[in-house]
Formats: structure tokens, C-alpha cells, sequence
């Protein structure tokens, strides 16, 4: 008997979501016991399908659900997984239980809006990972962003409703370009069709003009969300406005949902678009080099340690950018084979790598940010100082999550730079070379801002000398975030094999 397990772990939270509707709201426990249990279960499930993906050929599409939807319109209900979405949706069911196990204790008004807004927002997230249609596509990407705007505008900072209504109108931009081009590539295949799979084997608008302007409106909604400079001026704000648990999941997993539909979408759909400006006129590498070197200058300017983790996002992003790039370079230079071929490869890898491993250690980062506002309510990295001996076990944490976003060698950080600057260097050799830079200020605003001005120095004990160390619950919370970096640090190769399966089936279906 077939057993739909994608449709299962896409509802589970939204169940969740609507069996916590039903529960008094004085009943503040259940409402949290419920909510996280329901995020455990669909963790449970993309396990059960990371598993199965691997066992069954990460390379294809596994556990397909094909239903007729809207037939008038050939709108389909259709769900996949490979070895591309397949650790995405993982991530995703992950990050949403810590951070629903974490807000148990920290968020203390309207707490069942809160959880059920929380549910809704992974239900959305794994809609986009699962979907092949171009239509279900656009609604979970839409949906998505009601319960963030929510999550910002109700639960954030001073300055919530100012960063909710950015955050909100920039992805709206995208979104409306997006859907306009979903609808020319309906109206471009024969016949119509919104299947993500068929529409890239039939490459709308090859060789006309109008190539380049759907692949812009693709790739501008994406690089929104991404967010590559230019258009990256949203996040910042969100970030320092959101709620500890809403930041961890912007970082972890909003910012992956336009990484993966470039990789997903842009780059099978519209090769010859994207090498035409990559090299020809070499506008997304230069944004792609922006993003690493401006977005790394800018955190050493931060003195609000939330707004330095944010900015930090955007240089790390960058790098997936790159590594596109290289891509639709190789493809461009018809060296799409051979050593050349694993090159190419290697750089996507890298690009994928980093979605991964930077939704793991900027989540964490976004806990240690809170854990550390819960106990000084201050973000001012001037304020602190010596906090290395009265709490050491938060600076344990904190120095193998800041190792690892700097690229140390032995943690997950390292492997995704490794893979971008080895295939980059191949094709784009002054890209790569500028991209250096990202990884020297790196390591100098995590070691002079973080290290220094947080844990080194003397204390002030008068102000400080009372600060408690992390409680058991906010080990918990960051134990398997922490075991990750350090595991796919020495062993990388069950991430990359998944990644590198999916990825060299589409870089070999290019045409």
C-alpha cells in the first residue's frame, strides 16, 4: 500500500497548527507541548525521507505525488524530493523544533498565536522544498510570508512594524515579478504546462529577448530573499527586530528558499540568460562578490551583536551566489565535462553546502544572541567584556559557532568556502580571488568584535558579576546544532553525496 509520506510531513504542522486553534488559550502548556510536538513529528518523517532519498537514488526524484489539481489550467498537486531538497526539508523540520522547544520559555504573551503562526510558517517552508509545480510553488512562497510579517510585527522589537512592513513589501516586489514570468512560461510550453521538471527540459523564450526578461524576474525575486546586494537592505532590520526564534529561522531557512529556487529553477530553466550575465556582462558575479566582501566589511562597522550576525548572513550568502555563477560560466564555455565537469560541480556543491551548513551555525549564533538578551538586555558588544570566566560554558558554545562561521578548518563552514573557491577558481579566477577577502574579514569581525570585546578583557562585575550560565534547556537547544558543525566538519561526505547527485543530474540536463 502506498503511504503518501511527502503530503504527511508537509501537513503535519499545519494540523498541528489547527489543533492548537481548538485549545483554550489559558492552556498556555498544552498549546507549547503540542506545537513542538507536532515539529518533532514532521523532523521524524524527513528523516524517514533523507533516508530514503539516499537509498533510493538521490539523483531522481523519489516519492513523486502527481495529482491533478486545476486540469483546466494542467495545475498539478505534485510533490518531489531528491538529494537537493531532501536535507532542506530536514533543516527545515529541524530549526522549527528547536526553535518552538526554545520559545517555550521565552515567549511568554500570546502564546497560542505564536505557535500556531509558527506551524503555519514550516508548513509554507516545506511546501516550497516539496513542490514541482510552478503554481503550488508560488503559493507556498506566498503564504510563507503572512506568519513572518506576523511573527516580526507582534513579537519583535521597537522597531518591529517599520522592519515587518520592509520585509513584507520587498518580497512582495519579487513575488509579483515571479508570478508574472510563471505565467509566461505556461503560455511558452507545448503543451502548457507549470511542471517545474518539463517546463526546464522545454526552455521557454530560448534564443528571444523575453528569456532575459523572465530569467530577471525570476532571479531578482529569488536574489530578494537570497538577499544578494543590491537588494538585501531588508534583512538587517527583520533580523535585529525579530523575535530569537523568528531571526534562527530568516537565517536558517528563508534566505535558502531563493538560494534553492535558482538552483532549482533559474539555473535549468534559463542557462543561456544566466551565462550571458555571468560572463558577457558580469552583473551577478559582481553582485555575488558585493554580497562577501560589502556584507563582511559592514559587520566589522556593527556594534549590536544581532545586526552583526544579519549582516554577516549577507556575505555568507554571497558565496552560494558565487558558486551559481561558476556554474552557468562552465556551461557558457561549453566545459561542462570532465575534470571540468567536476569543477563546475564542485562549486554548486559548495553553493548547496553552505545553504546547509549556514542555516546550521547562523541559527545557532541567533540562540547564543538571545540566550545572551534574555540575561543583559543589551545587544551592545561595547558593554560587555571578560564574560569568558563568569559564563563559560556560553563562551564554549559560542567560540565552536563562531569557528565555524569563520571557515576553520574541522567545522562545516569550511567545506562549503572549500568547494566554491576550488570550482570558482577554475572558471572565474578574479571572482574567486576577490571572494578571499570575505574570508580574512570573516575571521577578523568574529575574532575582534565577538571574541574580544564579548568574553576577553577584564569584567565588570558590578554590572555583569550576577550573569548565569546557560540553562539546561538552552544546551539542549543548541547540542544538535553544535554536534552537526563539528560532525560535518570531519565528515562531510553524506551531505555532499546527497547534494552532489541531485546537483550533477541537473548540471548534465543542461542543454
Amino acid at each position: 500500500m502506498y503511504f503518501p509520506i511527502l503530503s504527511v510531513t508537509l501537513f503535519a504542522p499545519l494540523v498541528g497548527a489547527l489543533l492548537i486553534l481548538t485549545i483554550p488559550r489559558e492552556d498556555v502548556k498544552t498549546i507549547r507541548r503540542l506545537g513542538t510536538a507536532f515539529a518533532f513529528i514532521s523532523l521524524i518523517l524527513a528523516s524517514i525521507v533523507w533516508i530514503g532519498v539516499v537509498r533510493a537514488g538521490a539523483g531522481t526524484m523519489q516519492y513523486e505525488e502527481n495529482y491533478p489539481w486545476i486540469p483546466a489550467f494542467n495545475i498539478h498537486y505534485y510533490l518531489g524530493v531528491d538529494g537537493l531538497s531532501a536535507p532542506m526539508v530536514w533543516l527545515t523540520a529541524l530549526l522549527t523544533t528547536l526553535s518552538l522547544f526554545y520559545s517555550a520559555r521565552t515567549i511568554q504573551e500570546r502564546v497560542k498565536e505564536y505557535y500556531f503562526l509558527f506551524l503555519v510558517l514550516e508548513w509554507s517552508m516545506l511546501g516550497v522544498f516539496l513542490s514541482l509545480d510552478l503554481v503550488l510553488f508560488y503559493i507556498f512562497w506566498e503564504i510563507e510570508l503572512v506568519p513572518m510579517f506576523l511573527l516580526i510585527g507582534v513579537w519583535g522589537g521597537k522597531n518591529r512594524l517599520y522592519a515587518a512592513i520592509k520585509f513584507f513589501l520587498y518580497t512582495m516586489v519579487g513575488s509579483v515579478a515571479m508570478l508574472l514570468a510563471i505565467i509566461g512560461v505556461y503560455f511558452q510550453t507545448d503543451p502548457h504546462t507549470f511542471n517545474i521538471l518539463e517546463a526546464a527540459a522545454a526552455q521557454p523564450f530560448r534564443g528571444t529577448v523575453w528569456a532575459n526578461v523572465a530569467f530577471w524576474a525570476f532571479f531578482i525575486a529569488f536574489a530578494i530573499k537570497v538577499p544578494a546586494f543590491p537588494f538585501h537592505t531588508w534583512l538587517p532590520d527583520a533580523h535585529t527586530e525579530a523575535p530569537t526564534a523568528g531571526s534562527v529561522i530568516l537565517a536558517g531557512i528563508l534566505l535558502k528558499l531563493g538560494a534553492y529556487g535558482i538552483i532549482r529553477i533559474v539555473l535549468p530553466m534559463f542557462p543561456e540568460p544566466f551565462k550571458y550575465f555571468v560572463l558577457d556582462s558580469p552583473i551577478i558575479p559582481v553582485m555575488a562578490i558585493a554580497s562577501i566582501v560589502y556584507g563582511a566589511l559592514v559587520c566589522m562597522a556593527q556594534w549590536d551583536l544581532k545586526r552583526l550576525i544579519a549582516y554577516s548572513s549577507v556575505a555568507h550568502m554571497g558565496y552560494v551566489t558565487l558558486g551559481l555563477c561558476t556554474a552557468a560560466a562552465a556551461y557558457g564555455l561549453g566545459r561542462l565535462e570532465g575534470v571540468d565537469f567536476n569543477a563546475a560541480a564542485s562549486a554548486v556543491n559548495g553553493a548547496a553546502f553552505q545553504m546547509f551548513a549556514h542555516g546550521i551555525i547562523t541559527g545557532g549564533l541567533f540562540f547564543l544572541v538571545g540566550i545572551i538578551y534574555e540575561r543583559a538586555h543589551t545587544r551592545d558588544l561595547k558593554a560587555f567584556g571578560g564574560l569568558a570566566s563568569q559564563i563559560p560554558y556560553y563562551y564554549g558554545i559560542m567560540m565552536v559557532t563562531g569557528f565555524a562561521s569563520l571557515g576553520l578548518p574541522g567545522l562545516a563552514g569550511f567545506w562549503s568556502e572549500f568547494f566554491v573557491f576550488r570550482g570558482t577558481v577554475h572558471f572565474i579566477p578574479l571572482a574567486a580571488f576577490i571572494g578571499v577577502l570575505g574570508v580574512v574579514f570573516t575571521a577578523a569581525y568574529i575574532l575582534w568584535k565577538v571574541v574580544q570585546h564579548v568574553f576577553l578583557g577584564e569584567l565588570d562585575k558590578e554590572r555583569w558579576g550576577k550573569l548565569t550560565d546557560m540553562e539546561w534547556w538552552e544546551k539542549v537547544t543548541m547540542w544538535p546544532l553544535v554536534f552537526i558543525m563539528v560532525f560535518l566538519g570531519f565528515y562531510p561526505a553524506p551531505l555532499l553525496d546527497s547534494f552532489n547527485a541531485a546537483i550533477t543530474t541537473i548540471l548534465q540536463n543542461l542543454p
